[in-house]
């Protein structure tokens, strides 16, 4: 089929030989495209807009033949949240807790911790709540019932923000995890010893306590000193070391003291050179080895971490580091940290199941059994280094493994097999299980919700599909009856995952309350019976048949159309006549400005024409027909363009403007080619007189105006030296020959020299408003010396002979004159103002000064960035440029400052990408640091500029990370 603007265009080619009285039937129907044929399947691959016949690509081959029930849903299969048998439960990543899931994991599989936690005492031991959902208070609560749904719970996966939220995490920032598992570990510590069961007192202690000595003998006497120290984890050094016995014997290693570092020996009463080191003394059954692969980087003042590779055994022999004899150590988790960077990454937990001996890798909800009953790391080791060097892996000994992301292994003491199976039998306390059956009830009720859901929506698409295959046939017209539906309702009937609303053809509507032969490229034609089924189950209108084609709307089209066709030899042939300067008897007045642009003008009215006949749909003009709202009349008026033809020679009265240089007399014949385009435009015959209201206000305007030159003119003579500021009176020097000046508002001679120069302009100055320079009390607000030291500014100084001239040509509300007395006797001069000054008004002022100078609402101060150590000036206000060459520095004005707050450090942050911790602010060379003071006690007001020098950004590794998280 051809394309829609093709499809469009033949619609309308017979205009150009039918004239819009001429219209039939025929025409009506080739316009609205009625006899186009209808597409086929296979043939069109996607809709014609164009032909109201084409059913083809509106959704419906989704609904032919066989349909799988999936598609009827997008609901997931309920049961894959399901625990699988044998399989462990997972946590939810709340966002950047990854790192509390590996340790929650791991501390879980430890079950002598996990039988012991359960035995601890909770609010609700002895009374379980019914309906509501459980809230645990302690911390202690938190871990018994995430234990417990851990273990017996029906999901694949659990949420802990409980306990996250009681610890006070931040979920979008990830935290150093090693320093998360001391201060929980301590945390627990303190809340169990609060326990009255002396077992649990000291069950963190139990569990993950060691305890080894600082042994100091001393060179000069050899006196042995000893200092014991508690442990609940080995922090191993790995730089430079291969595998973890070298970590383990560096940690042991003895260590000199001398120089500043010279030991004070109390046997010797002195300072001397010593050896030191650590011996360890026993070892819990539960070992913590924190492989420190996050150190901290003198050069960048950052943490980095160390992609060292250590060989690390499944059995750890830890008796060449005792002085006594202790059992082997079994490896028992792997805490994993992929990523380059300290400060982003994704960690994962390894741990080994005591009961079974099957290794698992946890990683937040996923949670996959390792084959074999070996620790397999797997993937977690395939992370691209950010060196030049690439270091490859080395080779491990049966019973070894090698990592370079490892940063903590567990290992635990080897029990007697006898033994397994009586301390490896962990029992969930029935109150706690009680909690366990509740969720797991409300897990199953919601499974079976989303069954039902599930089960709704394939039986709503069993009936769509019906529906849809019952009625697509018959949507086809195959005679003369049928109607007329929208595409877009078509479409959404089809597409079963919106709601079928009812049929709407009113924004299809034009003004006449027809189908607007515009809108067809989104209307289907669609035969009776089809159209009868739909509205009788879905409702709506109003029904558009064959009778609803509208003839007017057709026979507009056809005249504008014809127009169009017909301007550009419109154009030349008006062009002509107009050029020709034969005086006309007759005629009509035209706009030059309109006779400029007619064509253009009668361009858009056609448009506007097209457009004005359609519906108050949003989609047209939006007000009916003879709209005077359309886009062009927003344009801008220039001098060669006007609001609409002819309405630049129409005064404000409506009738013919008296500016005859702005109008042309033209032809009959031009006017009347002319109007065809413009109908409604204002027509003025040769005959018709200018405006009557206008020549009388033209006359009154000239009127006025002569007075007001003879005014200015009077005044100008009678106050030439105050118009040319000449010959005019000084404070700071008191002129000879008088002891009286009289004072004026600044403003009251500005205005009156503006209407000297332009009287025809400016409007008469008729009074002198000293008020304005006096109190409510009436008197004067000013001294002599206030006034020569530079408030002044506001007033202008009058000899007396001027004051005369003054006071006879203005109204003067009140005069204000400053007075010279000398003193013979003393030779002093004193000077006095009338009115006297009113000293207590006169204090206020001088306050609010002092305080407007404080005051911060709607101020504005500025901030200058100096780049490379460079200075700025620190005096005067800043151009509003955004930097200068001289000194290349940046400036930017921060947002209106409300009430005296501090400078607001986020908008700087924005404004020059400098993050808080990293600027510098300065005033006066004085540097801002106090974060209590305030604005005014630093010296930043109204206007002044703040300095501000960034420390030098240091390397963001967080986002070479992210190419690595696939999480």
């Amino acid at each position: 089929m051809a394309p829609r603007v093709k499809l469009e265009k033949a619609a309308w080619l017979w205009v150009e030989t039918v004239k819009p009285d001429d219209i039939e039937q025929e025409h009506i129907e080739l316009a609205y495209r009625i006899n186009i044929p209808a597409c086929k399947r296979g043939i069109c691959r996607r809709n014609c807009k164009g032909n109201p016949n084409c059913l083809v690509g509106i959704g419906e081959q989704v609904w032919l033949g066989e349909i799988d029930e999936n598609t009827f849903h997008n609901i997931d299969d309920p049961n894959s949240e399901r625990r699988e048998k044998n399989i462990f439960v997972g946590l939810t990543n709340l966002g950047a807790t990854c790192y509390v899931n590996t340790f929650l994991q791991v501390w879980f599989h430890n079950l002598e911790l996990r039988r012991s936690l359960y035995q601890c005492q909770n609010s609700c031991s002895g009374h379980v709540p019914l309906g509501g959902d459980y809230e645990p208070q302690s911390i202690c609560e938190h871990l018994q019932y995430l234990f417990a749904l851990l273990q017996n719970s029906n999901r694949k996966y659990i949420d802990p923000s409980g306990l996250v939220k009681a610890l006070g995490l931040d979920t979008g920032q990830q935290q150093d995890a090693q320093e998360f598992s001391n201060l929980f570990l301590s945390l627990l510590e303190e809340t169990l010893s609060k326990e009255k069961n002396p077992n649990l007192q000291n069950l963190i202690q139990q569990q993950f306590c060691g305890q080894f000595f600082y042994v100091t003998i001393c060179n000069q006497c050899g006196r042995s000193s000893t200092l014991p120290s508690r442990f609940y984890e080995l922090e191993l050094n790995i730089q430079g070391h291969k595998n973890l016995t070298e970590c383990i014997t560096e940690f042991l290693k003895e260590e000199k003291l001398d120089g500043e570092n010279r030991y004070f020996c109390e046997n010797c009463q002195s300072k001397q050179n010593a050896t030191r080191r650590i011996r360890l003394h026993s070892l819990p059954p539960t070992l913590n080895l924190q492989l420190m692969r996050f150190v901290f980087d003198r050069q960048t003042g950052l943490k980095k971490k160390l992609n060292t590779f250590i060989n690390f055994p499944e059995q750890l022999d830890m008796e060449p580091f005792l002085e006594q004899k202790l059992g082997m150590y079994e490896l028992s988790a792997v805490l994993i940290h992929r990523g380059i960077s300290a400060y982003s990454g994704h960690y994962i937990a390894h741990v080994k199941d005591a009961l079974t001996g099957d290794w698992y890798k946890f990683n937040d909800e996923e949670i996959e059994k390792m084959e074999g009953k070996k620790l397999q790391l797997g993937i977690e080791e395939d992370i691209a280094e950010t060196g030049k060097t690439q270091s490859r892996k080395p080779k491990c000994s049966k019973g070894y493994h090698c990592s370079r992301n490892a940063y903590m292994l567990v290992y635990k003491v080897q029990e007697d097999e006898s033994s397994n199976t009586s301390r490896t039998n962990v029992e969930v306390p029935s109150f706690l299980q009680k909690l366990v059956d509740q969720d797991n009830h409300k897990f199953e009720e919601w499974c079976m919700e989303m069954a039902h859901m599930r089960k709704q929506s394939v039986d709503k698409g069993r009936a769509k599909h019906e529906e849809v295959k019952e009625l697509y046939d018959l949507l086809p017209a195959k005679d003369e009856l049928y109607e007329f539906l929208p595409l877009e309702w078509l479409k959404k009937w089809l597409d079963d995952s919106t709601a079928t609303k009812e049929i709407d053809n009113s924004i299809f509507l034009c003004s006449h309350g027809k189908l607007h032969p515009d809108n067809m490229g989104e209307i289907k034609r669609v035969s009776l019976e089809a159209a009868k089924l739909l509205y009788e189950r879905y409702g709506g209108g109003p029904r558009l048949d064959g009778s609803s084609m509208c003839r007017d709307c057709v026979s507009e089209r056809c005249r504008v159309l014809r127009l169009k066709k017909q301007l550009d030899e419109d154009y030349k042939e008006i062009s002509n006549l107009v050029k020709r300067t034969t005086r006309y008897s007759d005629g009509y007045w035209v706009g030059k400005t309109s006779l400029r642009s007619w064509r253009q003008l009668a361009l858009e009215q056609l448009e506007e024409d097209e457009q004005e006949s359609k519906h108050s749909n949003g989609q047209t003009n939006g007000q009916g027909p003879h709209n005077n709202n359309s886009k062009r009349w927003l344009k801008a008026t220039t001098e060669d363009e006007t609001k609409t033809f002819n309405e630049d020679i129409v005064c404000t009265h409506g009738a013919l403007s008296i500016l005859e240089t702005e109008r042309k007399l033209v032809s009959t014949e031009v006017w009347m080619k002319l109007r065809e385009y413009f109908p409604r435009a204002p027509e003025f015959t040769h005959m018709q007189e200018p405006c009557r209201q206008c020549l009388t206000l033209e006359q009154e305007e000239k009127d006025n105006e002569a007075v007001s030159k003879m005014m200015a003119l009077e005044q100008k003579n009678q106050l030439l030296n105050l118009f040319h500021e000449k010959n005019r009176p000084v404070l700071t020097k008191w002129p000879q020959g008088t002891d009286k000046l009289y004072i004026v508002p600044l403003f009251f001679v500005e205005e009156w020299r503006k209407f000297i120069r332009r009287p025809t302009k400016s409007s008469p100055v008729s009074n002198v408003g000293n008020s304005l320079l006096l109190c409510p009390h009436g008197g004067f607000m000013f001294t002599y010396d206030s006034l020569i030291n530079g408030e002044a500014q506001h007033i202008a100084l009058l000899w007396p002979s001027e004051w005369e001239v003054i006071t006879r040509l203005f109204i003067v509300d009140k005069p204000i004159a400053i007075h010279c007395v000398r003193q013979t006797e003393s030779s002093m001069t004193q000077y006095t103002t009338q009115p006297d000054l009113c000293w207590e008004c006169r204090e206020s002022f001088l306050f609010q000064q002092q305080r407007d100078l404080r005051e911060y609402t709607q101020a504005t101060v500025y901030v200058r960035k100096v780049i490379e150590d460079k200075t700025t000036a620190k005096d005067g206000t800043p151009e509003l440029n955004a930097c200068s060459s001289e000194a290349e520095e940046e400036r930017e004005e921060l947002p209106k400052v409300d009430g005296e707050r501090d400078p607001d450090f986020s908008q700087i942050m924005h404004a020059f990408s400098v993050a808080p911790f990293d600027q510098n602010l300065s005033i006066d060379g004085k540097s801002l640091t106090d974060d209590s003071a305030t604005l005014g006690s630093l010296g930043v007001i109204p206007e002044c500029i703040i300095c501000l020098k960034a420390d030098e950004p240091v390397t963001d590794y967080a986002a070479m990370d992210d190419a690595y998280q696939g999480e």
